[in-house]
C-alpha cells in the first residue's frame, strides 16, 4: 500500500466517524505531490465541501511564518539575534522574579526561552487588565495588551529553560516597529509576497472560502460558539473567538492571528527544507530547522529550533516521526512536519479544534505516512 493509499484511508475513517469535519492534507516528497486531498465539509450545516483552496484559521501555524519574517530581517541586517526586545519596543519591560528588568533577546523570543508563558500569572493582574493571548477577541493594540505583562514577573529567567508562549506576538511587535506599518505589511514584504502565498494574511482574503470552525464535543464536533473554551480534558485550554479574524481593531497576533490555505503553508515549508531561497541565506534556513536550545528540554523527546520542535527521541515524544523531523501545529486544527532526511513535507489542515492539532488524528496521519513507524525510503 502506498503512502497516498494509507493516508487516504485515515482521512476517510476520520471524516466518516466525524472525528474531523473537513480536512486538507498535502504530502510532498522531493517537491512532488504524493497526495493532495480535500475531504469533508467546510460548513457542515450549509453542506459546503472542503476544497484544496479552502481557507483555515492558522492559529500557531502563524508562528513559522512570522519567525521566517524575522529571520529574513536578520539576514538583511535590520535585526540581530542578540538584540534586546526592549531596544525595539521600549514599552515591553517585563521583570524577573527579583524585580530586575528581564534581558529578553530576539533569540529568546524565537526559541521560546524568554520566560514568557501562555499561562502567565494572570491572577496578579486582575480581570480588568487580563492579557489577550492571540485567539480571543479584543480591541486592544499590541502595546495596550502586552505592556500589561510589565506588572507581573516572568515565569523564569530568560534562557534558563524552554516554555511555550506568546513570545512570537512580541516578536511580531518588533517586526512591525522596525518595518513600519503593520505586521502583515512586513510578512507580505519578506515572506508571503515573494512566495506567492496569496491567502496567508491577518485578514480573510475570500470569506466564501473560509472554513467554519468546529469545537470538540462528546458526540460530534459542534459549530464553534463565540467565545469557546476547550474542555478540561483538552491538551490546550484557551479562549477561542472565531470572529476575531474579522475585527480590524484586534492586534495582529504573530503567534496565532493568520488565516490561509494549506498550499500557502507548504510553499514556506518547502522553501525552508530546500535551503531558504529566495527568503533566507542557506545557513539561516539550516539553523531554523536545527536545535537552538542546546540541552534545555522542550516538549518530551524534542528540542526547539526557530520554527518548531525537533524530534530527538521519537519514543519519548510518542510519535511515528523519525529523529530529525521538525513539526508544530495550530489549535484550530492544524499540523505540519518536515522530514529532511526523507525529503518529506506534510501539511494537515482541519476545521476541528483541538482534535486536528493535539488529538489522535495528527498522529494517525504520521503513522500512515511512515507505515506505523517504518521509514519510507522510496518515492511512491
Amino acid at each position: 500500500m502506498t503512502i497516498a493509499e494509507r493516508v487516504n484511508r485515515i482521512i476517510d475513517q476520520s471524516i466518516g466517524s466525524e472525528r474531523t469535519t473537513g480536512a486538507v492534507v498535502l504530502v510532498y516528497q522531493d517537491g512532488k505531490p504524493l497526495l493532495e486531498r480535500a475531504a469533508g465539509l467546510a460548513d457542515r450545516e450549509a453542506g459546503i465541501l472542503v476544497q484544496l483552496d479552502t481557507i483555515f484559521r492558522y492559529a500557531s501555524v502563524t508562528k513559522p511564518i512570522v519567525a521566517t519574517t524575522a529571520l529574513a530581517m536578520i539576514d538583511a541586517g535590520l535585526l540581530g539575534l542578540d538584540d534586546l526586545a526592549v531596544d525595539h519596543i521600549p514599552w515591553f519591560r517585563p521583570k524577573t522574579a527579583s524585580g530586575a528588568q528581564a534581558p529578553i533577546t530576539i533569540r529568546n523570543l524565537l526559541t521560546h526561552t524568554s520566560g514568557l508563558l501562555y499561562d502567565p500569572a494572570l491572577e496578579l493582574l486582575g480581570a480588568d487588565k487580563a492579557l489577550t493571548l492571540g485567539l480571543g477577541d479584543t480591541d486592544l493594540n499590541l502595546e495596550e495588551n502586552f505592556s500589561r505583562h510589565n506588572d507581573i514577573p516572568l515565569a523564569f529567567e530568560p534562557g534558563a529553560r524552554w516554555g511555550y508562549s506568546f513570545a512570537t506576538d512580541i516578536l511580531g511587535a518588533i517586526i512591525a516597529a522596525i518595518h513600519g506599518g503593520t505586521l502583515e505589511d512586513a510578512v507580505v514584504h519578506y515572506v508571503a509576497g515573494p512566495l506567492d502565498m496569496r491567502d496567508a494574511r491577518f485578514h480573510v482574503t475570500d470569506v466564501s472560502r473560509l472554513a467554519v470552525p468546529y469545537a470538540d464535543a462528546a458526540l460530534r464536533p459542534q459549530r464553534m460558539p463565540d467565545p469557546w473554551i476547550a474542555g478540561e480534558d483538552a491538551a490546550w485550554r484557551t479562549v477561542f473567538s472565531p470572529s476575531r479574524i474579522f475585527n480590524a481593531k484586534a492586534f495582529q497576533s504573530g503567534g496565532a492571528g493568520m488565516a490561509g490555505t494549506a498550499h500557502d503553508v507548504l510553499k514556506l515549508l518547502e522553501t525552508l527544507r530546500t535551503g531558504g531561497a529566495p527568503l533566507l541565506k542557506p545557513e539561516t534556513a539550516a539553523a531554523a530547522l536545527s536545535n537552538q536550545i542546546g540541552d534545555l528540554e522542550g516538549e518530551p523527546g524534542a528540542r526547539f529550533g526557530f520554527l518548531g520542535a525537533l524530534i530527538v527521541d521519537p519514543q519519548a515524544a510518542g510519535t511515528a516521526l523519525p529523529k530529525g523531523a521538525i513539526q508544530w501545529g495550530g489549535v484550530y486544527g492544524n499540523t505540519w512536519f518536515i522530514d529532511p532526511a526523507e525529503r518529506l513535507t506534510v501539511v494537515s489542515m482541519t476545521n476541528n479544534a483541538v482534535e486536528g492539532c493535539t488529538g489522535a488524528y495528527p498522529e494517525m496521519l504520521r503513522s500512515a505516512v511512515y507505515d506505523r513507524g517504518s521509514v519510507v525510503r522510496t518515492l511512491r
